[in-house]
């Protein structure tokens, strides 16, 4: 095979408007890509391998010499001293409005321009491809073995969370980072949640629902295809034209019929992913995405370590959870102010000695969102909503064992519920500086005999999943209203925290 063509050619350019820097990231990143899959497809229909084939990933640079004077309120678009800080990037026409807003609050608050061009990061070609296509799925032999020595593949060294964890060792060039997640990085998973979700990372909405039962899904929906459907009630119609589409997995889109009539679109999966996701999507990318994650800490942790690099404005856990105290029934709800760990997936990236400290942007908008729906208020809203700390475990089966010593170490902790996913989403939502918060509800009390069972679950079903969901969907867009300086806040910066949040 002969491949006469080189890597493109783009120069460094210092450039000041953050619009215009974000399209020659688009320039660079998109001749890269198509470069590496003009390439492959010679490659893949020839037997003769002859030359290796690289193309990097763009990367955007700033360089500060003294601190400007900052608004003390800022809670992301600065950096924490002079220096100079870089980050590769990738898929910036997914990303534009999210880079074009960092990179003017960096020229807002440090009055610098942006050095644009192409790193010393290869692009693994598989990456090349935004849609996950199998490469290796049509190779013979021959080009099985040689695709490593022609092309790049994607290297688990170059994609660690060194940066999140607060564990990143500069080099000697003194280069530091200039936001949370490496291009190779937030590659991977945008590759990641395709496969877990059956749904492409462009439909992923700012506010995030995570649950841990089908019901809610059901409910959702049934939700979103409702809104998508035509009504002449103006109030009602200018509500639901807010949001432009309903997305399924396989990418089935409900257009809105409010704002334009169009057929559905897309294929169903022949079967359901790992943790399927629907989307309640908003022109401006405000809208709600709920995610099934199933059971346990494992598949917390996994989802949440690949949407945290779409960087959401807020996620929320909606699920059940067994009530610990005899004074909670069935139906009533848990608003989480803080966790007890003992799901451990987290162990290695967030030490238990870090605390995760509830968010009150997100606790209160929570609590009205319950007020709301349920139309109770003030000393009323005890009677089914309680606040306290909820005990994250990583074995479903816990009451099997002899349950004295772990039911002691939750009475000391003041725990009032238990589940498998909430600490997790929450450590994690701290570990990426995405606001975080639990709303969960109480659909057994095993320390007190009620266990759940066929008959107890239909009953609590029926009577407060509708209304859980829709606490959860208020909540969201109580949190969206209210404003991103608002519940962007301080409380998750760290030290040295990087401009980009």
């Amino acid at each position: 095979m002969c491949m006469s063509e080189k890597e493109p050619v783009h120069a460094t350019r210092s450039i000041t408007d953050p619009v215009e820097a974000v399209e020659y990231l688009k320039t660079i990143y998109e001749t890269s890509t198509a470069y590496l899959r003009a390439a492959f497809e010679r490659f893949s229909g020839e037997k003769d391998v002859s030359r290796r084939v690289s193309a990097h990933y763009p990367f955007i640079r700033i360089t500060t010499e003294d601190i400007t004077q900052l608004d003390k309120r800022l809670s992301y678009g600065f950096v924490s001293g002079p220096g100079t800080y870089q980050t590769t990037v990738t898929r910036p026409d997914l990303f534009a409005n999210y880079y074009v807003e960092q990179l003017r609050r960096l020229a807002l608050n440090h009055d610098v321009a942006f050095e644009v061009g192409v790193s010393d990061e290869p692009i693994p070609v598989h990456f090349a491809y935004n849609e996950g296509v199998y490469l290796e799925g049509d190779l013979d032999q021959s080009h099985l073995r040689a695709m490593r020595t022609v092309f790049d593949v994607p290297d688990l060294r170059s994609m660690d969370d060194s940066i999140v964890n607060g564990t990143h060792t500069e080099g000697t060039d003194e280069i530091h980072p200039l936001a949370l997640f490496t291009g190779p990085r937030v590659d991977y998973s945008l590759h990641r949640l395709r496969h877990y979700t059956a749904t492409s990372p462009e439909h992923f909405q700012n506010y995030v629902l995570f649950t841990n039962y089908q019901f809610y899904i059901d409910e959702f929906v049934e939700l979103g295809r409702e809104l998508m459907s035509a009504t002449d009630d103006p109030d009602e119609r200018a509500y639901r034209s807010q949001y432009s589409a309903f997305v399924e997995p396989g990418n089935v889109m409900h257009w809105n019929a409010n704002v334009a009539s169009r057929a559905v679109e897309g294929t169903p999966p022949p079967r359901l992913p790992q943790m399927p996701a629907y989307h309640l999507v908003r022109a401006d990318g405000a809208g709600i995405t709920m995610v099934n994650i199933g059971v346990g800490p494992s598949n917390a942790k996994t989802i949440t370590d690949h949407i945290a690099v779409l960087r959401p404005h807020a996620w929320v856990m909606l699920g059940h959870c067994a009530g610990l105290r005899n004074s909670q029934r069935l139906g009533d709800y848990v608003l989480a102010h803080g966790y007890v760990r003992e799901d451990h997936v987290l162990d290695a990236d967030l030490p238990l000695w870090v605390p995760v400290p509830a968010l009150a942007e997100v606790q209160v908008a929570l609590e009205r969102a319950v007020a709301e729906v349920t139309q109770l208020g003030d000393y009323e809203l005890k009677r089914v909503m309680r606040t306290g700390t909820v005990v994250t475990v990583d074995n479903r089966n816990w009451e099997l064992r002899d349950h004295r010593e772990p039911v002691q170490r939750m009475s000391q902790s003041r725990a009032i519920a238990l589940d498998m996913e909430s600490a997790t989403i929450a450590a994690n939502g701290f570990r990426f500086r995405v606001p975080y918060g639990t709303l969960l509800c109480v659909s057994d009390k095993p320390l007190h005999g009620e266990l759940k069972l066929p008959g107890m679950a239909d009953r609590f079903y029926r009577e407060r999943v509708d209304q859980h969901l829709k606490i959860g969907v208020k909540a969201m867009e109580l949190l969206r209203d209210n404003g991103l300086d608002r519940l962007h806040s301080r409380k998750l910066r760290s030290f040295n925290e990087v401009a980009f949040q």
